[in-house]
């Protein structure tokens, strides 16, 4: 809330000097996106904003490994799109934006090779808790998880028991940051860790892709 795409313009530039091709997305109301910034959308809303997004990109590159990357509400609403934002009955859920949540998918997990997410409000995250229920993701997409140790907005322990739930989520947590990393003192390094692990992702898909190439023929 409040930001549009040109606040990562760093994030943006590294990716681009690394490689990698960015899009994104500004919400409803914010940067160049017309609307009213004080109402964003629903998180289905959103997810369907983002699937346009991600559909565009594919159409774009079809065959181009792709990496979703979200920060706060950019988290739930890339867990939205992938019908996964659990909602948390226990979390204060008065906002508009989370009442509404995607109960399916609207992006394959096939069309993704990773899924890089920052900040991630507790209210998409499930019960979490030790015995909470097991939030779908699919089992086959990497996931990296960052937080900043100090958040307040969105604190930092509900995504250490909601990792430890699922063998292909890794968490990257960072020392006296705070909610928004890549305005944070930290923000190189959190740019160099994903990154770093794009790098692997797209790798372990070209892998795969060969591997499946092999077994066809």
């Amino acid at each position: 809330m409040g930001q549009h795409s040109g606040h990562y313009h760093r994030f943006a530039r590294m990716l681009r000097a690394e490689g990698f091709e960015t899009w994104a997305m500004d919400t409803a109301g914010h940067g160049l996106s017309e609307g009213d910034p004080r109402q964003p959308g629903t998180l289905t809303e959103l997810a369907n904003d983002a699937t346009l997004l991600v559909r565009t990109v594919r159409a774009e590159h079809a065959a181009t490994p792709l990496v979703l990357v979200g920060h706060s509400l950019g988290a739930a609403t890339a867990l939205g799109v992938l019908g996964v934002a659990t909602p948390d009955e226990s979390a204060d859920a008065h906002s508009a934006t989370y009442q509404d949540h995607p109960s399916a998918p609207s992006v394959a997990a096939g069309m993704l090779s990773g899924l890089a997410l920052s900040g991630t409000p507790k209210r998409v995250l499930g019960a979490a808790r030790p015995n909470g229920a097991r939030t779908p993701l699919p089992p086959s997409l990497p996931v990296l998880a960052l937080h900043g140790v100090d958040d307040r907005m969105t604190p930092v322990e509900p995504v250490r028991v909601w990792t430890r739930r699922h063998e292909s989520v890794s968490l990257r947590e960072y020392i006296g940051a705070g909610h928004d990393l890549w305005h944070e003192p930290v923000h190189a390094r959190v740019s160099v860790d994903i990154v770093e692990w794009m790098r692997d992702v797209v790798v372990g898909s070209a892998r795969q892709t060969a591997s499946g190439a092999e077994h066809v023929s």
